[in-house]
């Protein structure tokens, strides 16, 4: 008897072909985009798991399918996963924590060196005929001798900060929870409160959760602290900068600019008055979207789900819940 999948995010070639190199012969695997209405009701009560991406796993989804066991998330975050409700019904939820992070560490390094090159501005200008060869060379900068701030030393904080002190900088970083003298010593890093890495970092990037604590994190009074030849990186989540008051910020060069993943909207409105500034690097959530991860966390999920059909518990558990009697 085959076990029902259903995969919820946007469909490629190469991705149908990565599945079915990964999935077991025993497995159906029903892609949403390819459903109508109906299809996708008889999909829901029939479906033994759901593996997501980002699209959202709410409590109205849940409801119409008795037969879960589990919500794979394809990534680390989970925000996008009705866990109150996952729980309620005693579905298990699991993660592929770290599979993402080499890749959301270089477009971190590589947004970096985008800015203070102005890579993404001078592309669209030569392109456009224009040579500005000596132009803005007074404000572009090597990555050598600048105080980087990490904000958020987990995994991929830890591994931002390595890659970037090869590059010469000298990395502080705040965390709710500081490492231990040791960790410190080793990665060569220095630990500072929030408002002095703001104040004190030539670079700043974001490598935290949006909790509640994170919301609004960078906002004026941070924005106010940094220096105007600073920058900033969000690969995290969109909602833990006011991105109001960080287009009011980079209008009036309080900064020198901003490179941004994710945001508060996604996909992002076109009237977000951010994309309108040439010193805004924006890019559509794809710090973790390489070949190599999407390969990566496919395999995962379905190994999850070849353990759970064998009677074992998922790698990687989010929450381990079991239904109530």
């Amino acid at each position: 008897m085959s076990c029902k999948i259903i995969y919820f995010e946007k469909m490629f070639t190469a991705t149908r072909e990565i599945i079915n190199t990964y999935k077991s012969v025993d497995m159906e695997v029903n892609y949403w985009v390819d459903l109508n209405d109906e299809k996708r009701e008889q999909a829901l009560r029939e479906a033994n798991y759901l593996i997501t991406a980002s699209y959202p796993i709410t409590r109205e989804l849940l409801e119409k399918a008795p037969n879960v066991k589990l919500i794979q998330k394809t990534g680390s975050g989970v925000d996008n996963i009705d866990l109150k409700a996952a729980a309620e019904f005693g579905i298990h939820v699991a993660s592929t924590p770290g599979a993402n992070s080499n890749s959301v560490v270089e477009l971190t390094i590589g947004m970096i060196i985008s800015l203070y090159r102005k890579l993404h501005f001078l592309d669209r200008l030569t392109k456009n005929g224009e040579w500005k060869m000596w132009e803005y060379r007074t404000t572009m900068f090597e990555m050598n001798g600048k105080t980087h701030g990490v904000i958020g030393i987990g995994n991929i904080g830890r591994k931002v900060a390595q890659l970037s002190k090869a590059f010469g900088t000298n990395v502080i970083y705040y965390d709710v929870n500081r490492l231990s003298t040791e960790e410190e010593k080793e990665l060569g890093i220095t630990y500072v409160t929030f408002d002095n890495l703001v104040s004190q970092s030539d670079i700043i990037s974001l490598h935290i959760p949006l909790i509640p604590e994170t919301r609004n994190l960078i906002s004026d009074k941070e924005l106010n602290l940094m220096k105007s030849t600073a920058i900033l990186v969000n690969v995290a989540r969109g909602n833990i900068i006011d991105e109001q008051a960080l287009a009011e910020a980079l209008k009036c060069n309080r900064l020198l600019g901003a490179a941004l993943d994710t945001w508060a909207s996604e996909p992002i409105n076109s009237d977000n008055p951010l994309l309108q500034l040439d010193n805004v690097l924006a890019t559509p959530h794809i710090a973790g979207g390489t070949r190599d991860v999407l390969e990566t966390v496919l395999r995962l999920s379905f190994e999850n789900i070849r353990k759970v059909e064998a009677g074992s518990i998922a790698d990687n558990l989010v929450k381990v819940v079991s239904k109530s009697v």
